[in-house]
């Protein structure tokens, strides 16, 4: 090769977008194209719930762009195969994108439950009113949709379903949330913290229902066009009142789908990479193709796909130094010593604003939440709680031997950050009392 090798990032999203400013920051560095399917600009994922709930303009959220010059980003393209012979790829505009390195950056799909009602026999759009919560485009229509009065059913009570609700009980809206596990966050909570956030869900209206399931939606036509419209949304078993058939229907304007996501695996597994729940990488984020890459919540390393930000921003660190790693001209997929990725310890963070009385605005103490590693003890562990049912704080360690383990924090911590650290970190344990730790950096 005796030009800048040419990476090709097919995705603009968070992944994406911090590959290449990472790339393009660096003098003499590879030539980068980013093609994104999403027209925006790249942008914090994480925030959009801020947006929905009318914290921040959607420009607030915008990542930092690479410097001028230095990378080619195309907004508003898909990319519909990968020609490996030819080492290029095929945009659904007919474009043609020859590159030396690829890398997929292809994020993931919300997951949209098989339930009655939600398609159309003969189509595949969703019903008017029923968006996933997972695009700028899906908050941008949710902004639109919710205000006062609107009746709005947010299904699923994971991370992404606690913060649409709590989100759009900000914007005024009558929120009710369900659940069909028997907590909130069930996989990062345990069933004492999980009762306290439910309380602080219900403390901004939202009402809270879990062991429920959705059995369908109710549409109708909307006037002046061929759309359907939600009407409601019917559940069963898991509220204490029933109706016909031991349900209950739930009048809606709005539904908000937050079951969950799945790797977008699509363009790798046509183009015969090796993909298991996501696309199966190794230390250098490489496939089994070695010209061909993955990051973010594409990709599946050491057998897990850690779908969070902070992951993806440590993945992108990692395979702009392999992917730029000597002078102009170095082959990318030049095998040898280098930079690995060798897994990320991820903590959960939200935030959620409860309001000093009913009608207040906006939020008057905040609830923090962080839960990191193994919440559940083996036995031998040793573990220690802190409760305080009249300041809303809940706090739990881990601890294996000399180490920390996992833990979940809640309340108005203060910092968690040191605690945090600590197991991120893999650090040894001080020889001071377990209860230290709970107490040192801003606990009750």
């Amino acid at each position: 090769m005796t030009s800048r090798p040419r990476v090709v990032i097919v995705g603009g999203g968070m992944a994406g977008a911090r590959l290449a400013q990472q790339l393009g920051a660096r003098q003499g560095g590879p030539e980068v194209t980013v093609l994104g399917e999403e027209p925006h600009a790249a942008y914090n994922r994480v925030l959009l719930a801020e947006v929905l709930a009318g914290q921040y303009p959607p420009h607030v959220i915008a990542l930092p762009a690479p410097p001028d010059g230095t990378v080619r980003w195309r907004g508003g393209v898909r990319v519909v195969r990968i020609d490996r012979a030819e080492r290029r790829v095929v945009c659904d505009d007919g474009a043609l994108v020859p590159y030396d390195a690829l890398v997929l950056a292809t994020g993931s799909n919300p997951v949209l439950p098989p339930f009655h009602g939600l398609f159309a026999e003969d189509g595949h759009e969703l019903p008017r009113g029923v968006h996933a919560f997972r695009t700028m485009d899906d908050c941008l229509a949710l902004t639109a949709a919710a205000g006062p009065g609107c009746r709005a059913v947010v299904i699923g009570g994971g991370l992404l379903g606690v913060s649409a609700a709590r989100a759009l009980a900000r914007r005024g809206a009558g929120v009710v949330l369900a659940q069909q596990g028997e907590r909130l966050m069930e996989r990062q909570l345990d069933a004492s913290a999980a009762a306290l956030l439910r309380g602080h869900l219900e403390d901004l209206g939202v009402e809270v229902h879990t062991e429920c399931r959705v059995r369908g939606l109710t549409t109708e036509p909307a006037p002046g066009s061929g759309e359907r419209r939600v009407r409601a949304v019917e559940l069963s078993a898991g509220f204490p009142r029933t109706g016909a058939g031991g349900g209950i229907r739930l009048d809606a304007d709005l539904v908000v789908l937050a079951c969950g996501v799945r790797p977008r695996t699509g363009l790798a597994r046509a183009a015969g990479l090796e993909v298991a729940r996501g696309i199966v990488v190794d230390d250098r984020l490489a496939t089994g193709d070695p010209r061909i890459f993955a990051l973010g919540d594409c990709a599946e390393h050491a057998g897990v796909v850690y779908g969070l930000a902070g992951a993806a921003q440590e993945q992108a660190d990692v395979l702009a130094r392999v992917l730029d790693g000597g002078p102009a001209g170095r082959d990318p997929a030049a095998p040898g010593p280098g930079p690995r990725y060798t897994g990320t310890r991820a903590v959960t963070r939200l935030t959620l604003g409860v309001p000093a009385a009913a009608g207040a605005a906006g939020p008057a103490s905040p609830l923090d939440l962080a839960a990191f590693g193994e919440t559940v003890p083996r036995p031998g562990d040793d573990v220690v709680e802190l409760a305080d049912a009249t300041r809303g704080a809940y706090r739990k360690i881990v601890v294996r031997g000399d180490r920390l383990r996992g833990g979940i924090l809640l309340g108005d911590l203060g910092g968690v950050g040191t605690l945090a650290r600590t197991w991120e970190d893999d650090e040894t344990l001080p020889g001071s009392p377990l209860l230290h730790l709970l107490t040192h950096d801003g606990g009750t």
